[in-house]
């Protein structure tokens, strides 16, 4: 029977948790759902890096400190993201369905200019897509 050592098993169990919470925000990125208090998240993040940190220390096998390195590296890049990521809305500028669509100016996907202007008289739906990591 061939032992595994404390490291390892600790290791696999941060790989875990950091996947499953990491599939879980895509998730409801993709839904256009994510929470405004994103704080439960951050805090698990942390703990699976943390839960990778301390299976280092305890000692793993070469294989097991994969896992620990993939929590740590997961567990701290999306809180990292999401604290320089912030997105101020101002309540003023908040467009409702039906509203009229406000001017504006950007580049489109061919890294051509773009104003909304040539937009007029056509039916038009835009999809706005915030994404906060």
């Amino acid at each position: 029977m061939i032992a595994i050592k404390t490291g390892t098993k600790i290791a696999l169990l941060a790989a875990v948790i950091a996947a499953a919470t990491a599939r879980y925000w895509f998730y409801l990125a993709a839904e256009v759902a994510l929470p405004a208090d994103r704080t439960g998240f951050v805090i698990v993040f942390l703990g699976a890096a943390a839960l990778g940190v301390y299976a280092l220390i305890k000692r793993t096998t070469w294989l097991g400190a994969i896992p620990a390195i993939f929590a740590i590296v997961v567990g701290a890049f999306l809180p990292f993201t999401v604290s320089i990521s912030t997105q101020i809305v101002e309540r003023d500028s908040v467009i409702k369905v039906g509203d009229a669509m406000p001017q504006f100016t950007s580049i489109d996907g061919h890294g051509q200019a773009f104003d909304s202007l040539s937009l007029t008289d056509h039916l038009v739906l835009i999809k706005f897509f915030r994404a906060h990591w």
